[in-house]
């Protein structure tokens, strides 16, 4: 493999970060630091969905094609804290067995990755609570429920002892995992902004932020969007099944969710379908294949995102042919993941187990 100069890891950084806090800091990071480590954690807390898993993939290949290591923490001890699986840590750690599975399965290169369990994590670093008290220490109350949201919350009313304490832990995280980069979706930023300003007052220096895109999903209405965080109303919910393309889904699912999927003739924006084909399937396919009968224009083929995306928006591509377009594609990326949970007795008897299990939220 040809190695990248500087300038060009923080190009394909970028690709990965729909913000970077900051260029500066970054770049300084890629020319000075020989060994960078990059994290993320993940809650364990039913079956993977699309972007957990493949857009989850294609960013961090993204990044240990930059020589970073990566170390994905499986948070079991966060997923109890917001009551995930009802707060039983057993279930929890048999959906993290099964979401290593899913990521052993999608093309995820794991020759510079590693994965943490939260639990033995704590229980090996001793001093990883006396980092936490000392965050405590450094932050109010006021400040650490700002950062509520990356429970699912968004804001500090009847909050729980679990709301102070998690923010705490992951910064904490970030510490004990020797990490250079906080590499977290943007539903998460304020956690790391808290990071970046508490840290300083412990001697520490500050992560840099890359935050990656949210996938919309696949299901809104304008009437969901009310609220203070469009982003947050549009984004796909494992509570709600259909806004969501899980890796395990049978291509009739698949195929049913994108029909019912929200899109709109010729508005590209907020367009949940062609965010699929945007960040997932032009960046493992190198086209889609739209199938229809002669009397509608016959097959037509897309070799860019943005070809796509021009054709449906002067018309020329109907909603009704995109979602079978790109529900197509995504039904051949699964493909593999679906042959390993059919093939591999320990992941067949996982997914079978996380299926039973009820998700809390």
């Amino acid at each position: 493999m040809t190695k990248l100069t500087t300038d060009e890891k923080l190009e394909l950084l970028k690709e990965v970060g729909e913000e970077i806090i900051t260029d500066d800091d970054l770049m300084d990071l890629l020319k000075n630091k020989k060994e960078i480590i990059a994290y993320d954690g993940f809650e364990p807390s039913g079956q993977v969905h699309i972007a957990q898993g493949l857009l989850r993939s294609i960013n961090i290949n993204k990044i240990t094609s930059c020589g970073i290591k990566f170390k994905i923490l499986v948070a079991d001890y966060f997923a109890m804290l917001n009551n995930k699986m009802g707060g039983d840590l057993d279930k929890i750690q048999t959906v993290g067995k099964y979401c290593i599975e899913v990521w052993k399965s999608c093309g995820m290169n794991l020759d510079n990755v590693e994965f943490v369990w939260a639990s033995e994590f704590y229980a090996n670093n001793s001093k990883y609570w006396e980092t936490v008290m000392h965050l405590a220490m450094n932050s109010t109350v006021t400040r650490v429920l700002r950062c509520s949201q990356i429970m699912g919350r968004e804001d500090g009313s009847n909050a729980k002892a679990s709301q102070i304490l998690y923010p705490l832990m992951q910064a904490a995280d970030i510490i004990h995992l020797n990490a250079d980069i906080a590499q977290l979706g943007l539903d998460q930023r304020k956690v790391n902004m808290f990071a970046r300003d508490v840290f300083p007052k412990l001697g520490l220096k500050k992560p840099v932020a890359i935050h990656h895109h949210m996938l919309l999903g696949l299901q809104f209405q304008e009437s969901d969007l009310s609220g203070v965080n469009r982003k947050i109303a549009m984004k796909m919910s494992k509570s709600k099944p259909d806004t969501a393309i899980f890796m395990t889904d049978s291509v009739d699912d698949v195929n049913r969710k994108f029909k019912k999927a929200t899109c709109v003739d010729g508005v590209a924006q907020d367009n949940p379908v062609l965010e699929y084909a945007k960040y997932i399937v032009f960046e493992l396919k190198e086209k889609i294949v739209v199938e229809r009968p002669e009397k509608y224009g016959g097959n037509v083929e897309f070799n860019s995102y943005q070809e796509l995306e021009d054709a449906f928006s002067n018309g020329t591509l109907k909603s009704i042919d995109l979602k079978s377009g790109v529900a197509s594609a995504i039904n051949e990326l699964l493909e593999p993941i679906r042959e390993h949970f059919d093939k591999d007795e320990n992941a067949k008897a996982l997914l079978e187990k996380v299926k039973s299990f009820q998700v809390t939220r």
